[in-house]
């Protein structure tokens, strides 16, 4: 088996992947943020990991034997880019090599993106193709790739906020808890149910060739929720608004680059609501899109166990 671990800003995750590609475990220990609050200092973060890190291969690899593990793997930066860096991967990098080196075993490191990419393609059709395009969608990422033989090439995305940023804001403005996607997925589920035509609360969103900008619909949002708006609408219309300019860039994209093949990766896309509305918006148009499985969108070591069961083995 391999053993991988990913420490992003909010969740401390274990896998264990074995060699013909089954998933043995998968745990995870969200980060505590307190109510109100948007998120975490880096320094906060990497103290939990630290704190969670014994708790997690404790509980995991109790019945595991340690002869069994061939090789350990981390998650080290956000992307495979110069530069790509934030501290709180410095957990699971270092306890991973310390387990490593006592197993006697080789140790791999992927970034977080190729993660997400390797979890978001598990056991879908695009599973083991070699070019794809792909969104990579979570609380501080919005960015749209060529994804090639394992190389990415970054087409486009927001220029400002990503949506897991507005999504999580305006979730903590109405006093939800942090992260607040799927709080917030069920309110737009709600209010579909209640109000499906639609409605022109919210400005469109400006797309200028695959970029766009998300910090004017937050500031709409705000002022909507202090006028006293319905909460519930508000957040159903931000979720179409959502889909319809992730499938409006997907299909500016497959038309630039002649790729029909569209991966969603990451936290945001395991909106239910997004999902449902993303393929019907995509029906008829010749895209093929992608969805992995919800509770391996968001952050996971699932991924990074099987990018070091590839290296090892294959």
């Amino acid at each position: 088996m391999i053993l991988a671990f990913d420490t992003s800003n909010y969740t401390t995750s274990l896998a264990l992947v074995s060699k013909e590609g089954k998933i043995i475990k998968d745990e995870r220990i969200p980060l505590k943020v307190k109510k109100g609050e948007r998120g975490l200092r880096q320094s906060d973060a990497l103290f939990q990991h630290w704190g969670n890190l014994p708790e997690l291969a404790e509980r995991a690899l109790a019945d595991v034997p340690a002869e069994q593990i061939c090789a350990v793997a981390a998650s080290d930066r956000p992307r495979a880019v110069e530069g790509s860096y934030m501290p709180v991967f410095l957990a699971g990098i270092q306890f991973g090599r310390a387990l490593a080196a006592t197993l006697h075993v080789p140790f791999f490191t992927f970034s977080h993106q190729e993660g997400h990419m390797a979890a978001g393609s598990f056991e879908t059709v695009l599973e083991g193709e070699d070019t794809f395009l792909a969104w990579h969608l979570s609380g501080g990422t919005c960015e749209l790739l060529r994804w090639s033989a394992g190389e990415e090439e970054l087409l486009g995305g927001t220029l400002d906020l990503s949506f897991g940023q507005v999504i999580d804001r305006v979730g903590v403005a109405m006093g939800l808890g942090f992260p607040a996607g799927k709080a917030l997925d069920e309110m737009a589920l709600r209010a579909e149910s209640l109000q499906p035509g639609k409605q022109n609360r919210l400005s469109r969103l400006t797309i200028k060739g695959l970029r766009f900008n998300l910090s004017g619909i937050e500031t709409q949002l705000q002022r909507a929720l202090d006028a006293g708006e319905n909460r519930d609408f508000l957040v159903l219309e931000l979720f179409r608004k959502m889909a319809d300019c992730l499938w409006k860039v997907s299909l500016a994209a497959a038309e630039e680059t002649g790729i029909k093949s569209v991966l969603f990766a990451g936290g945001v896309s395991s909106s239910t609501f997004l999902r449902r509305e993303l393929l019907r918006l995509s029906e008829g148009s010749g895209l093929q899109l992608a969805f992995g499985r919800p509770a391996l969108s968001s952050d996971n070591a699932v991924g990074t166990a099987l990018l070091g069961r590839k290296a090892l083995w294959q």
